[in-house]
């Protein structure tokens, strides 16, 4: 072997060696443009259905602060075919892979608002890390093909303790210089026996962690009895968190709130025996939209659908219900308190006058699996993002982007 054959071999490994990891890997477009056949009404897929692509969940941010791209989740695009985080452009539709590697915590995504970053816990030798990813250096680099090792944009904060498991997800405060998390008090005590036939998810003792982002400070918010789920911050006003009681349907209590320093918890909507409240999300500082299921005729003797409350005073307000089927089952709202959305079992997607109750059917068809369409308006309230079915007759998600100016000016 002469000198430079061994020269040719060494910068093919480093050539290899450079590129073992695959985030800022570029996608081309899969977007198109469709028609709504029930509606009429021009629908945009980013997504085509050729890999399991998620949107993240609708109690989260999906876009980034500056706009641009949508973050979601995949669990077969990448080339390790770990679930991986991945950002598409909303303008031009190419797709950027952002994480790679074992052990990417995909269901709980976290795109801040304030400053072009995403935050996420990553497991490895049973450890869990908060990650913060600098996405304007990873896109920025991607673009220019000078894509380096992911410790060049990322940023361990903390490592959630042994003896805490995550539940329900985590969250960033409005502030974004803290991060609550979900957790499982592992060992803890169980100090009400529930049945577990009684819930799907087994109740054990839970709370939430609040994460200082700059420090990795560790502190206790709260701790309940139950299992802790869908942990979600006041977008709008630093300090307050939203959690629910989570066990795979009807809670007893579904809704909570609290102070970030763990004063004033307290149930919000108090429930009645045959209220059967869930997939609540705050829309603006003082409103929380949730569901009240109607799928069951015993549900509907009360009643039931897209409900509003505000979390100051208390005041609920019924904003619409479906006359057929089971009734709306995931919701979201513009923060301008104008419109809202929500889904129902037959893949439809309506659009809610918040004002006046009048509803349009905005997209149908779209299957409700491998899962449900989670719509989600955008930061400028005009376009709802779904994940939908439609595509692969449910065997696959997309995602798709419905502007809304098409119903509200019909």
């Amino acid at each position: 072997m002469n000198r430079y054959t061994t020269i040719l071999i060494v910068l093919l490994c480093l050539s290899l060696f450079t590129r073992a990891s695959d985030i800022g890997k570029r996608f081309p477009s899969e977007k198109f443009v469709m028609v709504d056949t029930r509606t009429g009404y021009t629908i945009t897929a980013l997504t085509n259905g050729t890999y399991s692509d998620a949107k993240l969940y609708p109690t989260h941010p999906q876009w980034t602060s500056d706009g641009r791209y949508i973050v979601f989740r995949s669990s077969d695009r990448s080339a390790d075919k770990h679930s991986q985080a991945f950002a598409v452009s909303e303008a031009t539709g190419e797709i950027i892979q952002l994480t790679d590697g074992e052990g990417t915590g995909t269901g709980s995504l976290n795109v801040a608002r304030l400053s072009n970053k995403l935050y996420y816990f990553r497991t490895g030798n049973n450890v869990k890390t908060l990650i913060e990813l600098n996405l304007d250096s990873l896109l920025n680099d991607s673009y220019r093909n000078t894509v380096k090792q992911k410790e060049a944009y990322e940023r361990a904060i903390a490592v959630l303790p042994s003896h805490l498991a995550e539940s329900g997800g985590f969250t960033l405060d409005a502030g974004e210089t803290k991060a609550y998390v979900g957790v499982r008090l592992i060992g803890a005590k169980v100090e009400k026996a529930e049945d577990d036939n009684e819930f799907r998810i087994a109740q054990v003792p839970s709370g939430i962690r609040a994460i200082d982002l700059k420090t990795g400070d560790i502190s206790t918010v709260v701790d309940v009895p139950f299992t802790m789920g869908h942990v979600q911050a006041n977008p709008f006003l630093a300090g307050e968190i939203l959690y629910c009681q989570e066990t795979g349907g009807d809670a007893p209590q579904r809704m909570w709130i609290t102070k970030a320093d763990g004063s004033g918890n307290r149930p919000l909507f108090v429930e009645d025996a045959d209220d059967w409240v869930t997939h609540e999300t705050w829309v603006d500082r003082d409103h929380v939209y949730f569901n009240v299921m109607g799928h069951l005729p015993r549900l509907r003797k009360r009643p039931t659908g897209l409900f509003r409350i505000n979390v100051r005073t208390d005041e609920v307000q019924l904003l619409g219900q479906l006359d057929y089927g089971s009734g709306f089952w995931h919701c979201g709202g513009t923060s301008d308190g104008k419109w809202g959305t929500s889904d129902n079992f037959e893949g439809e997607v309506y659009l809610i006058n918040s004002m006046t109750g009048e509803r349009k059917l905005l997209t149908a068809n779209h299957r409700m699996k491998p899962d449900h369409t989670h719509p989600s308006f955008s930061p400028d309230n005009t376009r709802i993002l779904i994940q939908s079915g439609y595509l692969t007759d449910g065997k696959k998600l997309s995602l798709m982007i419905v502007n809304i100016d098409q119903a509200v000016n019909k």
